[in-house]
């Protein structure tokens, strides 16, 4: 999903830099068996195909040779798409839930450390030292927790390597870090909204104890539109029963109509069964409920219209609704152009047949990127084959 220019970085296979992390070309299972025949860990990165932050690491962090030295010396390594294959059944097992995460794992199975997001070089070396080190992996990390360790430091430190995975864990440690914090900082802030993804968490009890502490960094009325936000989140996840993968509306109209407007409320359901069907692959019925959510698109911002038209470019045949989303995507262009959303425009009018349009465009988003310093090969493929 081509959302910001920044993403749309083409993905480039981490074998062809010889001098960068080597993955395994094999079997989770063999993967184990070589770690543990060598007496080794191994370092997973767990990604998705669509996650950005995980392109950008395939193309500046693991080809550099210092990466590649430690880790293919220290580590078995595997590069495991957590959407795909025997990826969907290791996400489950590992409780991978925001990408990339990183894990280290013993010849067992057993996870012993992980962390996650895009790191630079020193610290990306320095956090598989760590887990190398028995002191400072997690799970040595989380019996120092409960054995009292108040130190502020090492509680941030602990709280965004579990805020994911273990939120409540995390919110533990969060709520131990905030009891004996004076100033909260702009730091905490984003610590405590990025891990926050239910009105259950614990971190949402925290969220509401320090209010008058965040509005004092973020205007109480996008506290308010977060606090809604968070609420929206949890009311639709307990409307959707993914085992029979059905909808109770009822329960969703009752409950969000407490913070919501009816019009508000139906849009939402609308949106999120949209959404849902589009992770179901239910691509008729996503195509339908997307082209009723946005027959108006004036207030629709750049990049929600660059969404929409690349998820129609991936996943919709039907030309009339991808002639929609070319007006999408010129709604974009005309918003905010960008080397993305020039690239999308050029794409679909390629899909519909419209060669001369998709080349004036794929010159465009060219342009724009070499402008910016950005990486342009999968347009200069399209261009090529016009």
């Amino acid at each position: 999903m081509k959302k910001l220019a920044i993403f749309s970085s083409l993905f480039i296979g981490v074998l062809a830099f010889a001098q960068g992390i080597k993955f395994e070309d094999s079997n989770f299972a063999a993967i184990l068996a070589k770690a543990k025949k060598e007496n080794k860990l191994v370092f997973v990165d767990a990604y998705a195909s669509w996650c950005g932050p995980c392109k950008l690491m395939v193309k500046n962090i693991f080809p550099l040779q210092t990466v590649g030295d430690f880790y293919n010396s220290h580590f078995v390594n595997a590069k495991i798409d957590m959407e795909k294959g025997e990826g969907i059944g290791l996400a489950k097992k590992y409780n991978v839930k925001a990408f990339p995460t990183y894990l280290f794992i013993n010849g067992d199975g057993e996870e012993v450390h992980r962390t996650l997001g895009y790191v630079e070089e020193k610290d990306f070396i320095q956090f598989a030292k760590d887990a190398e080190d028995p002191n400072k992996r997690l799970t040595a990390l989380k019996q120092k927790f409960e054995k009292g360790e108040k130190d502020p430091e090492f509680l941030k430190n602990l709280a965004g390597l579990t805020i994911y995975n273990d939120a409540e864990f995390s919110g533990k440690v969060l709520d131990r870090y905030f009891q004996q914090k004076t100033n909260f900082d702009q730091e905490d802030l984003q610590l405590l909204l990025s891990g926050m993804q239910s009105t259950e968490s614990p971190l949402y009890k925290i969220f509401q104890t320090k209010k008058a502490d965040i509005i004092k960094i973020l205007p109480e009325e996008q506290f308010n539109k977060f606090d809604k936000s968070i609420k929206l989140s949890t009311v639709t996840k307990k409307s959707y029963n993914a085992d029979t993968k059905t909808w109770n509306d009822n329960y969703f109209f009752a409950e969000t109509q407490k913070f919501l407007t009816k019009e508000e409320a139906e849009k939402a359901l609308k949106r999120a069964k949209a959404g849902r069907a589009l992770k179901n692959k239910d691509l008729s019925t996503y195509e339908k409920l997307t082209l009723e959510l946005y027959n108006d698109t004036s207030t629709t911002s750049s990049e929600e219209l660059n969404s929409l038209a690349w998820n129609f470019f991936e996943n919709v045949t039907t030309k009339a609704s991808l002639e929609k989303a070319v007006t999408w995507a010129q709604e974009s262009v005309k918003k905010k152009e960008n080397y993305a959303n020039t690239d999308t425009l050029a794409n679909l009018y390629n899909k519909i047949g419209d060669k001369k349009n998709a080349r004036i465009w794929a010159e465009k988003s060219i342009q724009l990127a070499k402008s910016k310093g950005e990486d342009s090969t999968e347009t200069e493929t399209l261009l090529k084959s016009l």
